[in-house]
């Protein structure tokens, strides 16, 4: 177990970064610890020199790279610790069939070096003012099933420690007790914050004494929760992790409850659909002679550059851009975590899936290179906007 950093936490919470360009470097694993049997916490030894580049806010993820049987891998985790000068903590937990999440889970170790993405992502919270007084009375709800604990742990610990009087309550739901990631760790801050810290255990496989607490979080078991628990009315913003359908389920819960979409984040790392069109990257792609063509230019660090894409190659801004600038961002490659963004500057594209850029953003007229094709004959964008 361990225990909670001793490093002084700001009295008021950080606000919502903006999104910064994503660049790799390289890091050594400080320290790997076991979780659960499926699962590991990983820390990173961050060097001065990088220190700039993984100044994080609670809720946020980075990718990690590297190669692994001759084939580049790239997985995006959460940081599951609150900011600490110095060090960098992800979870990692076994995916049935994952190929990177598998090896670091039997084989990862100190010493290990591998390349790690400054931290992304929008999954945190507004500033709440030093003495402000809405943060007197300010209440956090979370939602989460598996690893999708891994952000809540950091925003939970630094928002109960960041103000004397919010309130924080989680959802968390897992097949069974042995499964719970961060079971201590919870433990301990329910322990620290009796009062402000409302945790309930829902558990799928395992019989529990209430039947709130025992089965599937559908939507039945949800409006409980809703009604007697965690009312809506009672709550200011609203934090969901863990597979596309129980995210599903909880915002449409929350819009039909009257809540302001403005006030519910979500965060999907995968949306566990079959159907669901995978990001192209890395696939070879030749034009022949007398191939009908769409030209995308992109910009990227203030360099300029343009490609063919075939029309009948269906190719992805992104896969096209990798072709010429092997430094192109990108984590996910499937819609999820918008790291890939750009803003459109001119033509028009369609976009195959959309689960990381708000309304806004589209409106200011931001893309997922990942999934957008050309469907005019040229395309721009900037990946620096």
């Amino acid at each position: 177990m361990t225990p909670e950093p001793s490093s002084p936490v700001s009295e008021s919470l950080r606000p919502a970064p903006q999104r910064k360009r994503a660049r790799f470097h390289p890091l050594t694993v400080r320290d790997v610890r076991r979780l659960t049997e499926d699962s590991i916490e990983v820390t990173f030894a961050v060097p001065d020199e990088f220190a700039d580049n993984y100044d994080y806010e609670p809720g946020q993820y980075v990718a990690l790279r590297m190669t692994l049987n001759g084939r580049e891998l790239r997985r995006s985790y959460s940081i599951c610790a609150v900011p600490v000068p110095g060090e960098l903590r992800v979870a990692i937990k076994r995916d049935l069939g994952g190929e990177f999440s598998t090896w670091a889970n039997e084989s990862l170790a100190p010493g290990a070096v591998i390349d790690v993405m400054s931290p992304q992502g929008t999954f945190t919270t507004e500033r709440v003012s030093d003495g402000a007084e809405r943060a007197a009375n300010r209440h956090y709800a979370a939602i989460a099933a598996g690893s999708g604990v891994t952000p809540i742990m950091s925003l939970a610990r630094t928002i109960l420690r960041g103000s004397e009087h919010a309130q924080f309550s989680l959802i968390y739901s897992n097949r069974t007790a042995n499964d719970v990631m961060f079971l201590e760790e919870l433990a301990e801050l329910k322990d620290a914050f009796p009062a402000r810290f409302a945790l309930y255990h829902v558990l799928t496989r395992e019989r529990r004494a209430s039947d709130v607490l025992s089965g599937r979080l559908d939507a039945e078991r949800l409006g409980t929760f809703l009604e007697y628990l965690v009312r809506p009315g009672d709550v200011d913003e609203w934090f969901i992790c863990g597979p596309f359908e129980l995210v599903q389920l909880v915002r449409d819960t929350l819009e039909e409850a009257g809540v302001d979409r403005h006030h519910v984040r979500f965060e999907l790392f995968t949306t566990d659909r079959p159907d669901r069109p995978e990001g192209s990257v890395g696939r070879p792609v030749i034009v022949d002679e007398g191939d009908a063509v769409r030209k995308i230019t992109f910009t990227l660090d203030g360099l300029t550059a343009s490609i063919n894409t075939p029309v009948h190659g269906r190719e992805t801004i992104l896969n096209a851009a990798l072709r010429v600038r092997p430094d192109v961002p990108f984590a996910c490659a499937g819609g999820v975590c918008g790291t890939c963004r750009a803003v459109l500057v001119d033509g028009t594209v369609t976009m195959d899936e959309n689960y990381a850029l708000e309304p806004e953003e589209l409106e200011r007229g931001y893309i997922l290179t990942c999934q957008s094709h050309p469907t005019s004959e040229a395309v721009t964008v900037n990946y620096d906007s």
